[in-house]
């Protein structure tokens, strides 16, 4: 028998007492409290995720007061920090109009915003049956809060059902210290707690409650929605969740460190092309922990260092196709950043003692031992970044050597203007080229099996040099950015073994012409 599931000041604001009325305040000096040791995870690629750090600190007591912080800023993007505290609600989330911020009456609405976070503060904030939707928004912050019974159907709704919802380019979302629950499954109204879809990109889940729901989360909303992925989930506690936990479609996503227990249904769900790497996490009186199920379109994993205690495993059939009973990798996945992990069977006391809000935001260093964190040194080398006294650095200026490893390789990318192809660009032929079909656009050189490239060289047509601006080098089975700058020639970074690179042209002065994308191993 199944069992049941229970359970930002607006700038030109003349006085305080105006703020007070609001429920929003000025704090100075700006808190450390947010965003605590820094992002982790994928949310650390793509640029990073620092949320409003470096922005101005406010408080708000009630969601309309967050949106006037939204609304009040100079623009969408500048950074602002937004410490809640209290209940936010209904009676108290109204729409906030302004150039700055496009909001709503029934949700936390984060929508063509970017450098935000949200963290709760002093004796901590709920939403309460309002969710927090952000949609074509990036690099944003939510820390320490709960959000508990958002419901898609009976009185009231928000959001859709889903706690906290991703959908629409979302790009760098760090959630972290959160508690996230709902008091049923579908039939009683609950959708999701943490969903993605519609490409959404490089988001952390970590240290962080998700419970008593029919729907942990999903990333793709449906067997074709796969433009989502790379997303971190770890040192979370999933407890009495019926299924999705994730559900995953598609895109690579990686679980290490989590205590998942009482899954009544399923677990981590890998479909319809999916990568899922699974690291020293604790599994506990649940069923069927990992695998592709309620469909015939397979997704695959890596397991390692699992623990599987009390876990029953049903049957495989035509859309059921469980990992174990003896649970063994299918697949390899490639963690383009670093990570310690905890020993699996410490993982209970450790998600126990750190996970959720009012947590004091202790993490842990893997040594099974909780940690009150550290606020991020911006003068900390990134460990992503080369070491500049390292002699073994690629030096990019260097002229390339060895083989160009693109002649003979395949070739794609985004939309190409009218005449060109993506081969143009790996024949060894400077009078051919490939043009995106407007001033931005991608071009990829691809491998049948992996090959080492850590330089690259990128030849523009005659007539067209320096028409590429910024750029950014993507390991595209991965995610990770390789490198990042501006102009066109030879560029190099540290070696990686990888089957596609991505030339990515984010900025330029006219339509670039790219003649040759040549690769090489270093």
């Amino acid at each position: 028998m199944r069992r049941p599931v229970a359970l930002r000041l607006q700038a030109a604001l003349g006085t305080l007492a105006l703020a007070a009325a609001a429920g929003v305040v000025l704090t100075m000096p700006e808190t450390a409290s947010a965003a605590a040791g820094g992002a982790t995870g994928y949310a650390t690629q793509n640029g990073g995720t620092t949320g409003g750090a470096g922005g101005q600190t406010v408080r708000a007591t009630t969601g309309t007061a967050i949106h006037q912080a939204l609304c009040g800023r100079a623009s969408s993007s500048t950074p602002i920090i937004i410490e809640v505290e209290g209940t936010i609600n209904h009676g108290n989330t109204s729409k906030v109009s302004g150039d700055s911020c496009n909001t709503a009456a029934d949700k936390i609405e984060l929508k063509q915003v970017s450098n935000i976070t949200i963290v709760g503060v002093g004796n901590g904030a709920v939403f309460d049956q309002l969710g927090i939707h952000i949609r074509e928004s990036s690099n944003i912050v939510i820390q320490n809060v709960t959000v508990r019974n958002v419901k898609k159907s009976g009185s009231p709704t928000s959001n859709g059902g889903d706690a906290i919802g991703m959908e629409s380019d979302v790009r760098n979302v760090w959630v972290d210290h959160t508690t996230l629950e709902a008091s049923g499954g579908e039939s009683e109204g609950y959708d999701g707690l943490f969903d993605m879809k519609d490409n959404t990109q490089y988001v952390t889940l970590s240290y962080s409650t998700l419970r008593n729901s029919g729907r942990g989360g999903l990333i793709g909303s449906s067997e074709s929605d796969r433009s989502n992925g790379y997303v971190t989930f770890h040192h979370n506690l999933y407890e009495n969740i019926d299924s999705r936990a994730p559900l995953l479609r598609g895109g690579i996503a990686h679980m290490y460190n989590n205590h998942y227990k009482s899954l009544n249904e399923s677990g981590i769900n890998s479909r319809a092309g999916a990568k899922a790497k699974v690291d020293n996490n604790y599994f506990e009186d649940s069923k069927d922990v990992l695998g592709t199920f309620y469909t015939d379109q397979a997704g695959t994993w890596q397991v390692s260092g699992n623990i599987y205690d009390n876990v029953t495993w049903s049957e495989p059939g035509e859309d059921n196709n469980p990992a174990g009973p003896d649970p063994q990798s299918n697949t390899t996945v490639s963690i383009p950043y670093s990570f310690t992990l905890d020993a699996a069977s410490c993982v209970p006391s450790v998600v126990s003692a750190t996970a959720g809000a009012n947590k004091g935001l202790k993490v842990s260093d893997g040594s099974c031992t909780p940690q009150s964190p550290d606020p991020t040194d911006p003068t900390d080398p990134d460990p992503t970044d080369p070491d500049p006294t390292d002699p073994t650095d690629p030096d990019p200026t260097d002229p390339p050597s060895g083989t160009n490893l693109s002649l003979g390789a395949g070739a794609d990318g985004s939309s190409k203007a009218s005449g060109t192809s993506y081969g143009n660009v790996r024949d060894g032929n400077l009078g051919t080229y490939w043009s995106p079909a407007g001033t931005t656009g991608s071009i990829s050189v691809k491998w049948s099996s992996a090959t080492t490239v850590g330089k690259i060289n990128v030849l523009e047509a005659a007539g067209s040099e320096g028409t590429v601006g910024s750029y950014r080098v993507v390991n595209h089975d991965t995610g990770a950015v390789l490198a990042s700058g501006s102009g066109a020639g030879v560029i190099g970074f540290s070696p990686v073994s990888l089957e596609k690179i991505t030339f990515e042209i984010t900025g330029a002065s006219g339509t670039p012409r790219i003649a040759e994308f040549e690769t090489y191993a270093g």
